[in-house]
């Protein structure tokens, strides 16, 4: 497990927080929340508000592969991203009640960025197939759109409720975090 990195301390604020989510991570969480959410509630017919929200969705979705490759440390794929069998030590630790903390994502936390992108880049692929010649007005396809969104509803609660966990398991509030972009200063034994 790689430790604190010497740079993580060096940009801890005059308050003890740490800079984690750049405004851009930041802009598009709370965006795509909205969209999806409206999207969401928007479903019942074929609306072309509905279409135009899927539409800025999956927008947001590009940026965000794009800003997983070039955006600040913390916004990288490659910092978050870690391997299944990372993952699974993770998930057992958190049963065990002696998870880790990371000053970015957390192991469970990355595969969950990657899980509700390919959810919603699912959702969002399979809404705008509907809208062409070949796919419109058919049931596989309307079946296949459905699948995805409720299956993104799943991973939001999960999302949700792991926020939760690990905002009570390490004291620190995560939504928070995810508005001001700073989290609680680094310590011992914490992840960068």
């Amino acid at each position: 497990m790689p430790k604190l990195a010497q740079t993580d301390t060096a940009i801890s604020g005059a308050h003890g927080g740490v800079r984690v989510w750049d405004p851009l991570v930041r802009i598009f969480h709370w965006s795509l929340v909205a969209s999806f959410a409206t999207a969401w509630f928007t479903s019942s017919g074929r609306s072309d508000f509905h279409q135009w929200v899927g539409l800025v969705a999956a927008a947001l979705i590009a940026f965000r592969i794009i800003w997983g490759f070039a955006g600040p440390h913390y916004a990288r794929f490659a910092q978050f991203i870690r391997s299944p069998r990372t993952t699974l030590t993770y998930l057992f630790d958190i049963l065990k009640g002696h998870e880790a903390r990371y000053i970015g994502h957390n192991p469970a936390g990355g595969m969950m960025v990657l899980a509700l992108l390919t959810a919603i880049a699912g959702t969002t692929a399979t809404g705008w197939l509907m809208t062409t010649d070949r796919w419109y007005g058919d049931d596989t396809m309307q079946i296949t759109h459905s699948v995805f969104a409720y299956g993104t509803v799943l991973l939001i609660v999960s999302h949700v409720s792991g926020v939760i966990l690990a905002s009570y398991r390490h004291k620190e509030n995560l939504v928070k975090a995810m508005v001001t972009g700073k989290k609680k200063a680094p310590e011992a034994g914490d992840v960068g």
